[in-house]
């Protein structure tokens, strides 16, 4: 069973590519692929943060006692994907090039900095808290992820 450290990690690499297939589509005005796109996008993302949020985080928090730390900011931020995520669906909605190339630009930002302090700081952190339950976590996350990739 691959460990937090490398499923995650994977799963960005994942909603990178189809967050830059969207932004294609966008840009080349194809507004059914942007549409079909941008909703599998979406919902991998929506689906990563449920991971997080619901399995990942409480774990980690329960195993650690800390839970105003890394958790916190993870969940700050989701929040502020979340926003943004809607404001790309207005903008596929509006057929608005120019609205979802802005929202974009700021997503990817975020993302990219999000996913740096994941990868590299709380992924490792949590690994090493879970050492025991690693296995029954990545197992529900692996779950979680795959039920939206069908």
């Amino acid at each position: 069973m691959n460990q937090v450290t490398q499923i995650l990690p994977d799963h960005h690499k994942h909603c990178d590519e189809l967050f830059v297939a969207a932004e294609d589509a966008a840009q080349r005005g194809d507004w059914p692929a942007t549409a079909a796109t941008f909703a599998r996008f979406d919902a991998q993302m929506r689906a990563h943060f449920a991971a997080e949020e619901e399995v990942l985080f409480p774990t980690f928090e329960a195993a650690t006692g800390m839970s105003g730390g890394p958790t916190q900011m993870m969940r700050y931020e989701h929040e502020q994907m979340r926003t943004l995520l809607d404001q790309l669906a207005t903008a596929v909605t509006a057929r608005d090039s120019d609205g979802y190339a802005g929202v974009a630009e700021t997503l990817l930002m975020l993302l990219q900095q999000h996913n740096m302090k994941e990868e590299n700081i709380l992924y490792p952190m949590c690994e090493q808290a879970l050492a025991a339950d690693a296995g029954e976590v990545c197992e529900k996350i692996s779950a979680m992820l795959e039920e939206e990739h069908a």
